[in-house]
């Protein structure tokens, strides 16, 4: 039997328990030809992209949500999320193969389902990040843009809340996705700022690769300034 680079991961909804099934792609497909500054992964095939199926979509109530999501939902939030995405849902499946349309589709929905039920700033600097590196692949700079500013307020707010704690990322990552967003979006002051935070902490730090990675953008800046 043939195995395709997809497959069906049966999911319950966090907001209305109800089940069904979102598509994920085999790791062993998809293979990563380059990495942006920013971490955004290139793919061979961009016809297999994990990228694109990082959000579940619950067909039945529209609320969308990552393997980040805590499953802890505050007092009025369901209600909140009952009349501010359910209410004008027509009930669908996100799941099978995606288009990058349909990813950027859910990848909204779960922008919109965090901020509803007040997911932490480091999850939702993430659908944020990922969002952008979908509008690169469009090559629509307008909107790649809105999205890392997006994801860099976030990550910002993430930051000065210790977000990172108890998480894989570490608080050097962070620093660097703050700094290396910034100079994307045009805030070089920022930019500058975090760079230099990030070097502060290479004595302490336990990514040696990361502090390379930040002094090598550093000198790429002080060059171009």
């Amino acid at each position: 039997m043939e195995v395709t680079p997809f497959y069906d991961k049966k999911m319950g909804c966090l907001n209305c328990k109800e089940s069904f099934t979102t598509t994920r792609v085999r790791s062993r497909f998809a293979r990563v030809a380059s990495t942006d500054s920013d971490f955004k992964p290139n793919y061979v095939d961009n016809g297999v992209n994990p990228l694109f199926y990082n959000i579940a979509v619950c067909p039945s109530c529209g609320f969308s949500f990552t393997d980040d999501f805590a499953p802890y939902f505050a007092p009025g939030t369901k209600e909140q999320i009952a009349s501010g995405i359910t209410a004008g849902w027509k009930p669908h499946s996100l799941g099978g193969e995606r288009t990058i349309e349909d990813a950027i589709a859910a990848y909204k929905l779960g922008y919109l389902s965090a901020m509803m039920k007040k997911e932490k700033s480091l999850t939702t600097a993430g659908i944020t990040l990922r969002t952008a590196w979908l509008y690169r692949i469009l090559n629509n700079d307008e909107e790649e843009q809105r999205f890392l500013t997006l994801a860099r307020n976030l990550y910002e707010k993430a930051y000065f809340a210790d977000d990172h704690v108890g998480t894989q990322m570490s608080e050097s990552r962070v620093l660097y996705m703050l700094a290396e967003l910034s100079w994307r979006v045009g805030d070089r002051e920022k930019a500058v700022q975090y760079f230099s935070k990030i070097i502060e902490t290479q004595r302490t730090s336990t990514e040696p690769q990361l502090i390379e990675m930040a002094k090598e953008r550093w000198q790429e800046i002080r060059v171009e300034k």
